[in-house]
């Protein structure tokens, strides 16, 4: 079964809904929301990675999400913590989170495995080339999936190394991330090649860029968050059948209806 994991962001400018629930008191309302729409997770993050977006502090990401964490932990929610860095992971993992969800696969924070293999938490590595002040400078491949698939490989092998059991380590690969939009849809048709060996993985394309170039290819503007949102199901109906672990995404209710319509067609309970 592949579970839903909901996006709590705790920031003032996150690409899609930045600064609707920076306060502390909407945020924590909006993953009770997402909860009671029927997320198995949810990922609470300090700091935007949007294209562009500028880097903050790690007291600044702590501030945000902390009391966050904490409060959606002690409701009874799985939480998972959206950081690159090993600080703001530990105080989170000892806030209630019991996933660490690092965009940059360790990559950005030297610490942050050495971190995770002393806390009974997982990780997830995404696939990542860069800050989002460049992201689509590294956008360039000779074999998109097979260099993804390998470069993801070799921070799964970075992270045994560190002492993070297999069994705790989940891979992303990073849709958005050091991908073009056209790229992002490559990278889906090869979805195959990362869930053939079992490992967890996480993806994420929630109202991103890449729905525009399959809509604009029919002719159709996504104009609202509801367009965005009913394309997004549809990627996690096709994830589904690709075998992911979770999706991760903003509108958790649509998600949730899309996977229910799929296994009712597919006879599953």
């Amino acid at each position: 079964m592949t579970l839903v994991m909901g996006i709590v962001n705790v920031t003032p400018d996150s690409f899609s809904d930045g600064g609707r629930y920076a306060d502390h008191d909407a945020a924590i309302a909006h993953g009770l929301r997402l909860r009671a729409d029927g997320a198995d997770l949810l990922d609470v993050g300090g700091e935007s990675t949007r294209p562009g977006a500028e880097r903050v502090t790690e007291a600044e990401e702590q501030a945000r999400i902390l009391p966050v964490v904490e409060a959606l932990a002690d409701a009874g929610a799985i939480v998972s913590v959206d950081t690159m860095n090993a600080a703001t992971a530990v105080a989170a993992v000892r806030a209630g989170a019991l996933i660490v969800n690092d965009v940059s696969g360790g990559l950005a924070d030297h610490g942050m495995l050495a971190a995770v293999a002393e806390l009974d938490a997982d990780i997830v590595l995404q696939h990542w080339r860069g800050h989002s002040a460049d992201m689509y400078g590294a956008a360039v491949y000779d074999d998109l999936v097979a260099e993804v698939v390998g470069e993801l490989g070799v921070r799964v092998d970075a992270a045994r190394a560190a002492g993070i059991p297999d069994e705790r380590i989940i891979v992303d690969p990073g849709f958005g991330f050091g991908k073009t939009p056209e790229q992002n849809w490559a990278v889906a048709r090869g979805l195959s090649r990362l869930t053939e060996d079992g490992r967890r993985v996480l993806i994420g394309t929630s109202r991103k860029r890449m729905l525009d170039v399959a809509a604009g290819a029919a002719g159709i503007a996504l104009g609202s968050e509801a367009d965005r949102d009913l394309a997004t199901a549809v990627t996690s109906v096709l994830a589904a059948q690709a075998a992911v672990w979770a999706v991760r995404v903003h509108d958790v209710a649509s998600t949730r209806l899309a996977l229910a319509v799929r296994d009712a067609w597919e006879g599953e309970r």
